[in-house]
């Protein structure tokens, strides 16, 4: 691992690079770079989630997920290293399995509002959308294994599946999409 940083203000990244775990310097433009910034804010994202309330369960969850998260950023900031482990992605499944048993089906869209846990966790969703594209960017240009695309893949669909949950949370419910085309169909029927 490379070495952790004792100073903050190293001004090595005035000229706009900045260093990997392996101690290479690369573009901060570049698509590693994009990647760990996308990670590391999805990671912030959820923090401030976790300031909501929510069940005990769920916020171990997601502690948990904080931690992969970071283990996650560090992989991609050390080409080569794996520091996500297979138990992650298991733990995702496990938890999409339990939230979504308690769940009805999807009737309809249903749109990012509500209380501002459940806004919180749609922007959460977001930000792990936009770091899995980055990873996957990433990918086609070095090789790399699935787990980071895979992991950011299913923790968006979980954090929807959260975010559904948190909306039910003491009698609430879901802001649903109101189609035109569906609004239209019911008026005629």
């Amino acid at each position: 691992m490379g070495n952790r940083l004792t100073q903050i203000a190293t001004r090595t990244g005035d000229d706009g690079s900045t260093g990997l775990g392996d101690n290479t310097r690369v573009s901060k433009a570049s698509g590693r770079p994009q990647a760990m910034g996308d990670v590391d804010e999805l990671n912030s994202h959820i923090g401030l989630l976790m300031c909501e309330p929510m069940p005990a369960d769920m916020r171990e969850l997601l502690i948990d997920v904080q931690h992969q998260l970071f283990n996650l950023g560090g992989e991609l900031c050390m080409p080569g290293y794996e520091l996500l482990k297979d138990d992650g992605l298991l733990q995702l499944d496990q938890a999409l399995a339990h939230y979504n048993a308690g769940l009805p089906r999807l009737q309809e869209f249903i749109l990012p509002a509500g209380t501002r846990a459940v806004c919180q966790a749609h922007v959460c969703r977001t930000v792990a959308r936009r770091a899995e594209r980055a990873v996957v960017a990433l990918q086609q240009h070095e090789a790399m294994r699935p787990a980071p695309r895979q992991y950011l893949n299913r923790l968006s669909d979980l954090l929807f599946v959260l975010a559904r949950v948190l909306g039910r949370m003491d009698g609430g419910g879901e802001v649903y999409w109101k189609s035109e085309r569906l609004a239209r169909q019911d008026a005629s029927e």
